[in-house]
């Protein structure tokens, strides 16, 4: 409950500080041009971006804290990012979280025709303007700006710091899989952590999944084996293929180890504290004549039942309560991050195919993905030799049981631009949640590390501020 209240307070400030607070009049809604980089008069076209705003914490002068928005609604990420709002009254800040273009509420009218204008670029250019705006409107010009974010706003983070940097002072990296581009790390990495994470839960758990992917095929070859396939898995209607088992079965063990967090959390779905673990010990309960299959589909029903009130599952039509769809659009134009499965890990192996994600792109969008687009605009080969030349202030976290953890920044670049490493623990942008009683001390070390680290950005900015000041 107190963990619950936490989030409903933090949506429940954001959603309401305009009516209530002093700071900013107006709407929450900013007119932002379609594109940034052209002066074609097509791109004078506008649509409306979202953000919630905070000034519950603020002192005029002060910080601004800005979360950069993912590829989803902005208030669910401002309700599983409560790290921000912890330390909001230490610092005095203001808090803003700014929804990613084409995702929420914050999507052009004709959608379908300006598809083409959905990427980071154009996100991040929105950031920039947004927060201009907002300090201009604020008459606070010198507030400066420190940037959050988790995943691919992680990444966005990270970026933000680099092509802006006169626009923030610093960026929190949670969780930012930047270097899972043009075969910087290996592709298999993503599944070898999730299978790891099982394996550390329970050898046996790991053996009986690896083991279930056969036995699930066998009802391809079966008469009447998609309607047995359907009665075993509870599903709502008949299954039209056995693939889509497969896929919510690989949807629950992935998504559970991305969010295997220390307390319960309700991010991806409402799931107990250290998922992967409970998914085990449902396995490891199994008595020993049960089939390897349906022993996987009771851990997976964790992921879709923890509450215990489905009483089916409607596999072949998964929601999308989040609006994410327009992912795959970025993942078939800029985003592409070769994925594949080897041989040691608990899945069905599988190569990366470029063809075949050219042509997949091809039928869906008319697209072809352009796959050292990121690399070029934002770099990431030899990053280290890189950004020490001329980067600063970054803090990339990452948890090492976190499947994209291996695609992060994971050694210290220079003295300001750091990684806070957490060895065999941390889940998702674990550090970004709110804190609570129960979290563990390695978790309560991380975050103090990163307090400390934007205290020191913050404090070094008003110190040359003042002597610019006194200078004059």
């Amino acid at each position: 409950m107190e963990r619950m209240s936490a989030c409903l307070c933090l949506v429940f400030l954001f959603l309401t500080v305009v009516a209530e607070a002093k700071y900013p009049p107006g709407d929450t809604l900013l007119p932002q041009n379609l594109d940034h980089f052209s002066f074609q008069p097509e791109s004078y076209r506008i649509f409306h971006q979202k953000y919630l705003i905070s000034s519950h914490f603020w002192r005029k002068g002060g910080p601004i804290f800005v979360y950069t928005g993912n590829e989803g609604d902005i208030e669910w990420f401002a309700s599983n990012t409560g790290f921000m709002l912890d330390i909001a009254p230490k610092f005095q800040a203001l808090l803003v979280f700014i929804e990613h273009r084409f995702y929420g509420e914050s999507k052009p009218h004709n959608l379908a025709k300006t598809m083409g204008y959905l990427n980071s670029q154009q996100a991040l250019a929105d950031y920039a303007i947004l927060i201009r705006s907002l300090k201009q409107n604020l008459s606070s010009e010198a507030s400066p700006v420190v940037v959050f974010g988790g995943s691919y706003g992680g990444m966005l983070a990270a970026w933000f710091r680099l092509k802006y940097p006169h626009i923030t002072i610093g960026a929190l990296a949670s969780s930012a899989p930047i270097l899972q581009f043009d075969k910087i790390v290996p592709s298999s990495s993503f599944y070898d952590v999730v299978s790891q994470d099982f394996k550390d839960a329970s050898l046996n758990c790991f053996e009986v999944i690896k083991k279930s992917w056969r036995e699930l095929e066998v009802f391809s070859t079966m008469k009447d084996g998609l309607q047995e396939l359907s009665k075993k898995f509870r599903t709502c209607k008949d299954l039209h293929a056995v693939y889509l088992a497969s896929r919510w079965l690989e949807t629950a063990f992935t998504d559970t180890a991305m969010v295997n967090y220390p307390t319960p959390a309700n991010f991806m779905a409402p799931l107990p504290a250290y998922p992967v673990e409970e998914m085990c010990k449902i396995i490891d309960r199994f008595p020993l004549e049960a089939s390897n299959l349906d022993r996987a589909f009771a851990a997976a029903s964790l992921y879709y039942n923890y509450s215990g009130s489905e009483n089916c599952f409607d596999i072949e039509n998964q929601t999308d309560p989040h609006g994410l769809n327009g992912w795959y659009w970025q993942a078939c134009t800029e985003m592409v991050m070769p994925i594949s499965c080897s041989n040691q890990s608990m899945f069905q192996p599988f190569e990366y195919d470029e063809k075949v994600d050219q042509e997949d792109c091809l039928k869906e969008y008319g697209v072809k993905p352009r796959p050292h687009w990121i690399t070029t605009e934002f770099g990431g080969h030899r990053i280290e030799m890189v950004l020490k030349r001329f980067g600063s202030n970054i803090i990339f976290s990452n948890g090492m049981q976190d499947p994209w953890s291996r695609e992060g920044v994971l050694k210290n670049i220079s003295s300001s631009i750091i990684a806070l490493v957490t060895k065999k623990a941390g889940a998702h942008h674990t550090d970004l949640r709110a804190a609570t009683k129960e979290d563990p001390e390695w978790l309560k070390e991380q975050r103090r590390q990163e307090v400390a680290e934007i205290e020191k950005w913050i404090s070094e900015y008003y110190s040359d501020l003042r002597q610019e000041e006194q200078a004059k």
